[in-house]
């Protein structure tokens, strides 16, 4: 008993060290709807395998301040330790997610910071009513990291509240780090100096060395995204949805126009199916949403063949149809009945118009004279009556004679000729029998025929 004691403690000794699980992600693109949906899944993922920490591997410029929003409010709410590894870059949006990270640390060369929201058309500056937002949101997340007593005994932030603002907006001054004229944007060292990161690191294996960690004490598991994760992160591109938008609005419109049911229809129906189905599979769209478009097309075909004319029915369905799909763009994160999120609600009504103007541009040009013969013959008459085919026209000169007099040069029984300004032309009374020589007035011209009345 004493052997088997002795070989079970030299091969399970009493103080065998915990083998640390350690789980990462990388945001190494622009920020948008695909890093949200990562960040969703690597965070469930992380929580199902009861990780003892999750490094964000960050090398982004930034991008869509309601996406990363939702990854900061996500990485706030996290009940693990999270440290985020400024791998080069960290601007912008990223800047915002390093924030929301519980430690800091950067490799050198590496910098953090520029959180100024900008206009993604034309990169200028978005007017003070978003820069405050922004300035309140980079504040809110400074101040999550709390105070701790220095050496003096006085209270510290741990991240300065007044920096985080001075990386949004130039006008903010933080004594001895900048003045007026320009926004923030740290080198490793000066973050380290100012308190926004917690030491230096070249890679993840040295980082895990400055957090206390062995090699032999831990393994890190690598959120991977799949096929699906992709397929749906490009149909949750704004830039995609409003495409979508456009053929589903487009493809109703043509439909309206052209007999039977053809090919709009069916672009308008994949194309509601490729909008709302990524939305519902991660979660964004609820059930009630997908429901209030089904509910808003059968009002629309209600009013089509049921209902004459166009009414409230119209109206209504097309109301239904109009919020459900701005509604699917709000990300449910950050969405509740009780509160909208102001940069959410915006955002999803810029995709939406945008969408609509696509939408009224195509139209408007496969309909015009320029637009291609192979959709205009569906939705307009494109054929002429030439008389090569068989088309007899009418010849509408004699309409000239209409109330002119003249004599009939033979008896009209009642047809016959007449003589009007010398020429001799055929003719019919228009009531009983005029004799040659008679005195007559054209009375009208119908189907190819003068009619003349006795004077």
């Amino acid at each position: 008993m004493l052997l088997l004691l002795t070989i079970s403690g030299a091969l399970f000794p009493a103080n065998a060290e915990k083998l640390h699980n350690i789980y990462m992600l990388r945001l190494d693109d622009e920020i948008g709807s695909s890093s949200w949906r990562y960040t969703r899944q690597a965070l469930n993922e992380a929580d199902r395998l009861g990780s003892d920490m999750l490094i964000v591997h960050l090398n982004t410029y930034g991008g869509s301040v309601v996406h990363a929003d939702s990854i900061r409010t996500a990485l706030l709410n996290y009940p693990g330790p999270t440290v985020a590894f400024v791998d080069n870059n960290a601007a912008s949006a990223g800047a915002l997610i390093a924030l929301a990270c519980d430690s800091v640390y950067m490799r050198r060369g590496a910098t953090m910071g520029a959180v100024t929201m900008v206009n993604g058309a034309n990169g200028m500056a978005m007017p003070d009513k978003y820069q405050s937002y922004m300035r309140a949101m980079m504040r809110a997340t400074a101040e999550n990291h709390g105070k701790y007593v220095d050496s003096t005994g006085n209270e510290q932030w741990r991240r300065n509240p007044l920096i985080a603002e001075a990386m949004v907006d130039s006008r903010v001054t933080v004594p001895g780090l900048v003045d007026s004229t320009r926004v923030v944007s740290f080198t490793t060292d000066e973050a380290v100096k100012w308190g926004y990161a917690d030491g230096r690191a070249e890679s993840v294996d040295e980082l895990m060395k400055q957090l206390d960690y062995r090699p032999e004490s831990y393994s890190i598991e690598e959120y991977r995204p799949d096929w699906l994760d992709h397929l749906i992160g490009f149909f949750t591109n704004p830039a995609v949805q409003a495409v979508l938008i456009m053929i589903i609005v487009g493809g109703i419109y043509m439909e309206l126009h052209s007999p039977g049911v053809g090919f709009p229809a069916a672009a308008s129906i994949m194309a509601a199916v490729l909008y709302f189905l990524p939305l519902y599979i991660t979660g964004i769209a609820s059930s009630w949403i997908i429901l209030l478009f089904v509910l808003g097309v059968m009002l629309v075909v209600l009013e089509m063949f049921v209902v004459p004319g166009f009414g409230i029915t119209g109206i209504t369905g097309i109301s239904c149809m109009c919020a459900a799909v701005i509604l699917g763009l709000i990300e449910h994160y950050t969405f509740s009945l009780s509160h909208l999120n102001a940069e959410a609600v915006w955002s999803s009504m810029v995709i939406f118009l945008a969408g609509i103007t696509l939408a009224v541009a195509v139209v408007w040009y496969l309909t015009s004279i320029h637009g291609p013969k192979w959709v205009r013959r569906h939705t307009e008459l494109m054929l002429t009556q030439q008389v090569k085919d068989g088309y007899i026209g009418v010849d509408m000169s004699p309409v000239g004679y209409i109330g002119l007099e003249g004599a009939a040069v033979t008896d009209m029984r009642p047809a016959g000729k007449v003589e009007i300004n010398g020429e001799t032309l055929d003719a019919v009374a228009t009531q009983g029998f005029i004799h040659a020589g008679a005195r007559v007035r054209v009375m009208k011209y119908e189907n190819a025929q003068i009619y003349v009345k006795e004077v």
